[in-house]
């Protein structure tokens, strides 16, 4: 009789823990998406993990219908979702709270700026930030005995910077700061990620409010010590490795050559700083949960170990996103990876770090808002028009494009129930 008993018991434990055993997390994502990056996550980066794993990279179309499907069937497979920060409101509704994991992962939750990021502005972390990449400035070493003194490269603020551009002018005769304004030049991710939040907290709500008319004026004077070739400059690795230019700013992908064929001659650090912050312009992609997945402490393990330093590391090799956590970068890296991956962990884990994410919800209005920021510097700095007026007139198209678009604020500006606000 006690065999009876016993037996179906061991058999249902048995199976049960072979039905564990056998549970695998599905990781579906919309990054690692082309073949050598998805070959390189399944060999390198994910090879190590100690439970099983699938990874699914996905484009957006169908991942966001995979994701909602499951969640009207409340049939849920998927583990673990890897998505940039703009995809995540989209499918918030179907996530699982996770303030139990970053309170266990401190060398993420420390990355203040980019973990508050995943609570999607609500109280509740909703995705663990997973790899980054940004924009930074660089110099040719030559620039720095200019700096002004007691000014720290990596701690700049933004009148440090006019007043290194004017150093650099009267001891070389030229002009020798540079920015991307070029046709196919990205001088509107500066405007939107790195000088409109730095100076007024916002890039939509406050585009004409007072701090914003007194940081144009301030430009327009900087202006004058910025080389006037950067209205060619697509990319300003060229005229840095030329020598036309010795501190300029652009995206890390559009510094590496520089980085890469004279790896000593240049060094790489945060954008500035001004009254409201440091800001910067993240792109974050981030790990989440999704609400009823069926082995959620797998899930979990599964972004603890995403999370590791020797991890991230391996991440970043397969990517060629950075690690969201400090951690020392090995020699054997590419050069222009070691050199900008030490400012961009510095710039985001600034104490005044004030990330300023890429426009969310504007569809087909994007390159009309993209415009607008375009045609202001160009009316404004270059052709040293009015600042009021420029500003009140292009105030009312981001305003109509607001307003076509429904489009809700994104950090900094504050969280809104409808169409951002321009003020």
């Amino acid at each position: 009789m006690i065999k009876k008993i016993i037996a179906p018991i061991l058999l249902s434990s048995t199976i049960a823990s072979m039905s564990a055993l056998a549970q695998e997390v599905i990781f579906y994502s919309t990054q690692a998406n082309p073949l050598k990056e998805a070959d390189a996550m399944r060999n390198d980066v994910l090879s190590g993990f100690s439970g099983k794993v699938q990874f699914l990279p996905q484009e957006a179309g169908p991942f966001f219908s995979r994701i909602e499907a499951e969640a009207r069937a409340k049939s849920v497979s998927l583990g673990v979702l890897g998505a940039l920060h703009g995809h995540f409101p989209q499918i918030n509704s179907t996530l699982d709270g996770i303030d139990d994991v970053i309170n266990d992962l401190p060398a993420v939750q420390a990355n203040n700026a980019l973990s508050n990021l995943g609570k999607l502005g609500g109280a509740e972390q909703k995705y663990i930030p997973w790899m980054q990449a940004t924009y930074i400035m660089a110099a040719s070493k030559k620039a720095l005995p200019y700096l002004p003194s007691g000014a720290d490269v990596n701690a700049l603020t933004y009148e440090e910077l006019a007043q290194w551009g004017e150093n650099l002018k009267k001891a070389t005769g030229k002009p020798k700061l540079g920015f991307p304004a070029g046709e196919k030049g990205l001088m509107h991710r500066f405007l939107q990620g790195y000088l409109y939040p730095s100076f007024t907290n916002s890039v939509v709500t406050d585009f004409r409010g007072d701090d914003a008319k007194s940081m144009w004026k301030w430009f327009q004077k900087l202006w004058v010590n910025v080389n006037p070739r950067s209205t060619a400059y697509n990319l300003m690795q060229e005229p840095l490795l030329t020598g036309e230019v010795w501190v300029a700013f652009d995206h890390t992908a559009r510094l590496k050559e520089a980085f890469d064929q004279k790896p000593d001659d240049f060094v790489a650090f945060p954008a500035p700083s001004a009254k409201a912050g440091r800001g910067f312009m993240p792109v974050i992609a981030g790990l989440a949960i999704p609400a009823g997945t069926p082995d959620r402490a797998a899930s979990v393990e599964l972004i603890r170990y995403l999370s590791e330093p020797e991890v991230q590391i391996k991440t970043l090799k397969a990517t060629g996103f950075y690690p969201v956590v400090d951690v020392e970068l090995p020699a054997d890296l590419p050069a222009n990876v070691r050199i900008a991956g030490k400012a961009i962990a510095l710039q985001a884990n600034s104490s005044d770090a004030l990330p300023s994410m890429l426009p969310v919800g504007l569809g087909s209005l994007n390159g009309q808002f993209n415009k607008i920021y375009k045609d202001t510097f160009q009316q404004i700095v270059l052709r040293n028009a009015d600042v009021d007026r420029i500003l009140d007139r292009q105030a009312k198209q981001l305003k109509r494009i607001m307003n076509e678009s429904k489009a809700p604020c994104w950090a900094p500006d504050k969280a809104s129930a409808g169409a951002c606000p321009v003020k």
